[in-house]
């Protein structure tokens, strides 16, 4: 997935500390497995080159995944929409290029849009998907949590009741720390090139992702624009929002939805946020200082 993951646990004795590290190896390879928009014969890349109207086999695990993306997708309003796949390659950041590409762009932005909800139908009892039209779906705003929350399942299987499993900006705690403390999680602060901690959160069967503009980005003509696609203006997120973080009891929900409210922006990604009663914090830029905005645990200090 083009990044790291961690596990930090406490075991018991009769626990291998190998063999829970080549389960865990082996969780978040089957993810990339099947959803990696880089690998080409991965699931996901055999539903994008896949014609319309074409029923495509999944597994399990992809299908779950769609599932899950198709109704944060519906729910937001196509803020979350895993059809972005065409932009985030015209633009840069996917498997085809690392610039943007002026003619990708306007072909791209000229194909019309329908959200991944409407053109792209499941069939979970018999584990296939077809799309109802040309679509090429990017699954990176939510895999990474997925992967996640199997690394969760993964110990849970070996009995293990206190871990903090990391996964680029998605963590997601099991039980707390074996001392009784929860988990701290540094909330990071907005700024690119710097790492810095804004603000510390405690986790304790919890999840929290975050999404923001200040990692990943293309210089276009002095404008910072961020890897993350907003599906319906056909180009990359561009708001007052530097980072959106998000909290839930798994992580495939909390990624999906930090993305959404990143692309909804302050003003309709906070009432989707207070909608869908999610606990979120919202970090504005204003006058060259930063603004917050929290629901949930983040309306108090943390």
């Amino acid at each position: 997935m083009g990044t790291r993951w961690s596990v930090r646990c406490d075991v018991e004795a009769q626990v291998d500390a190998d063999t829970l590290r080549l389960a865990l190896a082996a969780a978040v390879a089957q993810v990339d497995a099947q959803m990696s928009p880089w690998k080409p014969a991965s699931d996901l890349n055999r539903l994008n080159a896949a014609p319309p109207d074409e029923w495509v086999a999944l597994p399990a695990e992809t299908m779950q995944v769609l599932e899950h993306a198709l109704q944060v997708c519906r729910d937001s309003n196509g803020a979350f929409d895993p059809a972005v796949g065409a932009l985030v390659d015209a633009w840069g950041f996917g498997a085809v290029r690392d610039v943007p590409d002026a003619a990708a762009i306007r072909a791209a932005a000229q194909a019309g849009h329908r959200p991944a909800h409407q053109a792209l139908e499941l069939d979970p009892p018999a584990g296939r998907a077809c799309k109802r039209a040309p679509l090429q779906l990017d699954l990176c705003g939510i895999a990474k949590g997925y992967a996640v929350d199997r690394m969760t399942e993964v110990l849970h299987r070996h009995g293990v009741a206190h871990a903090l499993v990391a996964l680029d900006g998605e963590l997601r705690a099991l039980g707390g720390q074996a001392d009784g403390q929860p988990w701290a999680v540094a909330v990071e602060s907005p700024e690119p090139g710097r790492r810095a901690a804004h603000g510390v959160i405690e986790l304790q069967d919890l999840a929290v992702a975050t999404s923001g503009d200040y990692r990943r980005f293309v210089d276009v003509g002095g404008v910072r624009l961020a890897h993350t696609m907003d599906a319906r203006r056909g180009a990359p997120v561009r708001n007052d929002l530097a980072s959106v973080t998000v909290l839930a009891r798994d992580c495939t929900s909390a990624d999906a939805w930090a993305t959404a409210l990143l692309v909804a922006g302050p003003g309709e990604g906070l009432a989707l946020a207070q909608r869908f009663g999610l606990e979120a914090l919202f970090l504005l830029r204003r006058d060259g200082r930063w603004v917050e905005l929290g629901l949930g645990r983040f309306g108090n200090s943390y």
